[in-house]
C-alpha cells in the first residue's frame, strides 16, 4: 500500500487527561444540555440558533465571536438558545483546500493532526470558559468524537456523510441532539433513513472495539438545499418544503421529529447575504402553521466577526477563509429580530 505512517494518534484518555474539562464547566455543560434537549423533546418553546463561522480557523477570533454571542444570549434568553458553531473539520467537495483546525491548527502551515486534536480541544474549552455557551461541531470523522464528547452539546452530520454507515451508527450512541443534513442531491428519504438508523440501537466496530448503542432519539433533520444534476441550487426551506418533510416524518414512527433549516449553502444559492431573509421566511412559516411551529426547532447560520471571506494569506482577523459569512453587526441584528419573531 502507499500509506506513509507519519505519527501515531494519541489515545483519547491521554488527551482528556492532558486537557481536562474543569468541574465548573461540567456543570455548565449539564445545564446547557438539558435546556437544549428540552427543545428537541418538545418540552420548551424556545428556538435554537446554531450560528458561527463556516470553519473555526483560529482560536482568538473564534473565542471573541463566542463571547459576543454570550452577551447577546443574555438579551434573548427568554426566546432563543444560541449554540456557537465551532466547526473544526471542513469537508471539501474535491478534496482540495483547507480542511479545518483538526487538520491544520495553523492554516498557513502543514497538516498535523496530533497537534490539531489538541488545538481544537483547547479552543472549545476556552470558548466555553469565556462564554458559558456550549458548542456545535460537525462530525466529519466519527473516530474523533470521543476527543470532544464531554464538550459538545450538538453534532451535525454533513450532506456528504449522511449516507455513511459509520456516521449513522456512531450518532446512535450519542446523548446529545444530532442533525442529519439532506444529501447534496436533496433526497429527503435518504435523510430520513439516516435519522431512523441513528434512532435505533446497533452493535458495530468503533475505534478498535465492538460496541453496543441504544439509539439516539434526539436525531433529526437539517434542510440545507440541494444541487440538481445540472449544478443548479434548489432551496428546500419554503413553506411547502417544510410541510412536505413534516408529512414524511408522520409516515415514520420516529421519536421527537425535528427540523433545523440551514440558511446558507444551496438554500441561499451560496449568496450569504440572503440568510436574514431566509431566516425570516422560515419564522413566517412557523407562525402560519402550528405543525411547523412544533417541528421546526431552529436555524443554522454562517456568521463571523467580519463579513465575507478571504484567502488564507490575507490574515484579516475574524474573516472566514472558507465560505463567506455574515458580519457581526448584521448577525446581531438578525438574532434580535428572530427573538421578536418566535
Amino acid at each position: 500500500m502507499s500509506f506513509q505512517y507519519i505519527r501515531e494518534m494519541p489515545k483519547v484518555a491521554d488527551i482528556l487527561d492532558a486537557i481536562p474539562l474543569p468541574g465548573d464547566l461540567k456543570r455548565v455543560k449539564r445545564e446547557r444540555d438539558e435546556e437544549i434537549q428540552s427543545v428537541f423533546r418538545g418540552e420548551s418553546d424556545k428556538f435554537i440558533v446554531i450560528i458561527g463561522p463556516c470553519s473555526a480557523d483560529s482560536e482568538g477570533p473564534v473565542c471573541e465571536y463566542v463571547s459576543r454571542l454570550a452577551r447577546l444570549q443574555e438579551e434573548v434568553k427568554d426566546k432563543l438558545i444560541l449554540i456557537p458553531r465551532i466547526y473544526t473539520n471542513k469537508p471539501r467537495t474535491t478534496g482540495e483546500g483547507y480542511k479545518g483546525m483538526a487538520h491544520q491548527p495553523k492554516p498557513s502551515e502543514a497538516p498535523n493532526m496530533v497537534e490539531g486534536l489538541t488545538a481544537i480541544r483547547k479552543m472549545h474549552i476556552r470558548a466555553m470558559k469565556e462564554s458559558h455557551l456550549t458548542a456545535a461541531d460537525e462530525m466529519l470523522y466519527p473516530g474523533n468524537y470521543p476527543y470532544l464528547e464531554d464538550i459538545l452539546s450538538y453534532v451535525a452530520v454533513g450532506a456528504r456523510s449522511v449516507e455513511n454507515q459509520l456516521h449513522r451508527l456512531t450518532i446512535s450512541g450519542l446523548d446529545v441532539p444530532a442533525g442529519m443534513k439532506n444529501p447534496t442531491g436533496g433526497d429527503m428519504e435518504v435523510m430520513l433513513n439516516s435519522v431512523q438508523a441513528a434512532q435505533q440501537g446497533h452493535v458495530f466496530v468503533y475505534n478498535g472495539w465492538e460496541v453496543k448503542t441504544t439509539g439516539n432519539p434526539l436525531t433529526h433533520c437539517i434542510l440545507r438545499g440541494a444541487v440538481n444534476p445540472y449544478g443548479t441550487n434548489i432551496p428546500n426551506y419554503h413553506y411547502e418544503d417544510l410541510v412536505g418533510l413534516s408529512e414524511a416524518y408522520d409516515k415514520r414512527s420516529l421519536q421527537y421529529p425535528g427540523i433545523i433549516v440551514d440558511t446558507n449553502h444551496a438554500n441561499s444559492n451560496k449568496q450569504f447575504q440572503r440568510q436574514p431573509r431566509i431566516a425570516q421566511e422560515v419564522m413566517g412559516s412557523r407562525r402560519h402553521s402550528k405543525v411547523l411551529r412544533d417541528k421546526v426547532k431552529g436555524l443554522m447560520i454562517e456568521s463571523y466577526l467580519d463579513e465575507g471571506s478571504q484567502k488564507i494569506s490575507e490574515n484579516v482577523y475574524g474573516k472566514s477563509i472558507t465560505d463567506p459569512c455574515l458580519g457581526w453587526d448584521v448577525s446581531a441584528r438578525l438574532i434580535r429580530d428572530l427573538a421578536e419573531l418566535v
